[in-house]
């Protein structure tokens, strides 16, 4: 029994004790290559998906695009030192697949590898441990104008990819995240279209899923064999925490809907080597599901290291009867259920309470409750790779950011973090979302997750209250009163 175990009090109190992290624990701060890299078109990059959709008018907010972004491609020493002043000691970042690899395939891009190669040696140099992601949504446009993640050989290539950058970057990275919320990759950019490439067609977010699960195997595979011993791999999920709005059939039905398609639908082939066949019955008159071929399940169930777990907030789920408009408070912005394949019975819904600047409720049980879950059915051992809260953000005349409602964000769900652990959920680490404020996918630079304020024109950064709080955290390993 642990000392935070122990610290548990026999009415479910948690003692003072239990405000300490286990020994070990892993703090860090986690981005996206397109969100904060810029140098677009500088050092032989190419086109992404996220190129394309940005500079497309009517996708993103004020036709923002991820150009310039945080100009972290020039600044990245300082963003590393920034890192350093706050005493996180793992960096959670994702690679440009079209930085690197111009083409999506074939030779790697020098220059590329070189930001990479600097950026890695910064963070060491500092004391911070280097988490890679290969895919934070960002496609080469070349992959995708012959076929995209609905292709299957976009998996053989995804799998190339990872393999010559392991084979680069694996005496350095001791952590290998394959992809980060591929749910968003197949159903926001196939399905709904709220995201690169923008399509809407539920046959294609179906066979993209598979796809990006295939890839994600044969990329585990090919890590194994290139990766030096002790290199840990993962892949990162953002599974739905969906309530029923009701006790009645109908909404538990929608909601288990809901979760089939965010959550089982990943960890269901990942963990148990299968779809769940419910999912496969309800999504029938979208596909046939013959992309699915003999042997990919096996390569898909390829055993992990860490399982990567993206939370921000709960849904509230209910069956939409086809009369009247349907809701769609569904806190990822991404349409009611009609864009979801088999989902036209079901609708999102508001609730009360705290919102962050998203719209998106604010409800730390939520996270207590996923751990809970994923622990009991899946038996992984697991990181927070993303947790964090937009706001609408102001610079004081005396240059300081005063982010209450984000601290207090952070302060909640640590604590509900604190609790999974109490009760003997192995988390072994946390990445705040995000390091800075940074170019927010079809919301531009309107909504802002940092703990670092950007001024998008000057570049300054700024260490808001909530970093503070988080540097303070990070410093005593545990969390503060209050």
């Amino acid at each position: 029994m642990t000392q935070i175990e122990s610290a548990r009090g026999v009415d479910g109190s948690m003692s003072p004790a239990t405000r300490v992290f286990p020994s070990g624990f892993v703090w860090g701060t986690a981005t996206a290559a397109y969100q904060i890299e810029g140098a677009a078109a500088e050092g032989g990059r190419t086109p992404s998906i996220w190129d394309t959709f940005s500079h497309t008018p009517g996708k993103v907010y004020a036709g923002h695009t991820g150009d310039v972004a945080a100009d972290h491609y020039h600044r990245y020493a300082a963003d590393a030192s920034l890192m350093a002043d706050l005493g996180v000691n793992s960096y959670r970042f994702s690679v440009s697949w079209s930085r690197v690899m111009p083409t999506g395939a074939g030779r790697l891009n020098p220059e590329g590898i070189g930001f990479y190669s600097r950026l890695i040696d910064e963070l060491l140099a500092r004391g911070i441990s280097p988490a890679l992601t290969l895919y934070h949504w960002d496609l080469p446009q070349e992959l995708e104008d012959v076929g995209g993640w609905p292709a299957r050989d976009t998996a053989y290539r995804f799998a190339d990819y990872a393999v010559a950058l392991a084979e680069t970057f694996g005496d350095r990275v001791p952590l290998w995240t394959t992809l980060n919320e591929p749910w968003c990759s197949a159903f926001l950019g196939y399905a709904a279209g709220v995201h690169a490439p923008g399509h809407t067609e539920g046959a294609e977010a179906l066979a993209a899923t598979h796809h990006l699960l295939l890839g994600h195997g044969l990329a585990v595979q090919g890590l194994r064999a290139a990766l030096p011993a002790g290199s840990q791999v993962a892949i990162t999920l953002n599974p739905v925490v969906a309530r029923p709005a009701t006790d009645s059939v109908a909404d538990a039905a929608a909601c288990r809907k809901v979760d089939g398609l965010q959550s089982r639908i990943w960890f269901d082939p990942l963990f148990r080597g299968s779809y769940p066949d419910d999912v496969r019955e309800f999504t029938a008159e979208v596909s046939d599901w013959s992309f699915v071929l003999d042997g990919d399940l096996e390569v898909i169930s390829e055993p992990i290291d860490l399982l990567g777990v993206n939370y921000y907030n709960p849904i509230v789920v209910g069956h939409y009867d086809g009369v009247g408009a349907r809701a769609s408070a569904d806190g990822h912005g991404d349409g009611a259920g009609e864009t979801w394949p088999g989902c036209e019975d079901v609708e999102f819904l508001d609730t009360p309470g705290r919102h962050t600047a998203m719209g998106w409720p604010v409800d730390a049980t939520g996270l207590a409750e996923l751990l809970a879950r994923l622990w009991r059915d899946y038996r992984k051992p697991m990181l927070i790779t993303e947790n964090g809260a937009a706001y609408d953000d102001v610079v004081d005349a005396d240059g300081s950011v005063h982010d209450g409602e984000r601290t207090r964000y952070l302060h909640e769900h640590l604590g509900a973090l604190l609790g999974a652990i109490a009760d003997g959920v192995d988390v072994r680490g946390y990445y705040v979302w995000s390091l800075l404020d940074n170019f927010e996918w079809s919301y531009g630079y309107s909504k802002r997750f940092g703990i670092v304020h950007v001024d998008f024109d000057s570049q300054q950064r700024i260490v808001k209250d909530s970093g503070r709080y988080y540097a303070r955290v990070v410093s005593n390993n545990a969390l503060p009163e209050g």
